[in-house]
């Protein structure tokens, strides 16, 4: 096996893609939301945690589903031993991911930034010429082939 590819690392993949089908078909519990997503899994070398971060549509959800989760822990953690091919499984740990939520803020805040920019290419071109006019010693406005006659 290559070990850039650890074996904590290919239990996370597995658990991920499989809680992910679990939650969507097995899981009853209405407090689920339908658009949960499992964002990503991250397992402890020693196989014994596995860290779930999901992400739902609505983050008004959270609260509801973050405890849903934690009490289908060891229902999902059943199914998932019977699918793997591990002497143990991990523990489940649900956290939720609130990436793209930032994510989506920061691009409002950029967005914003952008729009609120008063400065526009005629005004900075303006800006130069008067620029170089106070460095060769003109006056802003007039031309310094005037000057020389």
């Amino acid at each position: 096996m290559p070990s850039d590819y650890p074996r904590s690392h290919r239990v996370a993949d597995f658990i991920q893609r499989e809680l992910s089908g679990l939650i969507r078909t097995e899981l009853k519990d209405p407090r689920v939301s339908p658009m949960l997503t499992v964002a990503s899994v991250e397992v402890s070398r020693d196989l014994s945690v596995a860290k779930i971060y999901y992400s739902l549509f609505d983050p008004e959800e959270r609260a509801e589903t973050q405890e849903a989760l934690v009490r289908a822990s060891g229902f999902l953690r059943r199914q998932l031993a019977r699918q793997m091919n591990t002497r143990s499984v991990p523990q489940l740990r649900f956290f939720y991911d609130d990436s793209a939520e930032k994510g989506a803020y920061m691009s409002s805040l950029i967005a914003d930034a952008v729009a609120t920019n008063s400065t526009n290419d005629d005004e900075q071109a303006d800006g130069v010429q008067a620029d170089n006019a106070q460095l060769n010693g003109d006056e802003p406005g007039s031309s310094s082939a005037s000057k020389n006659d």
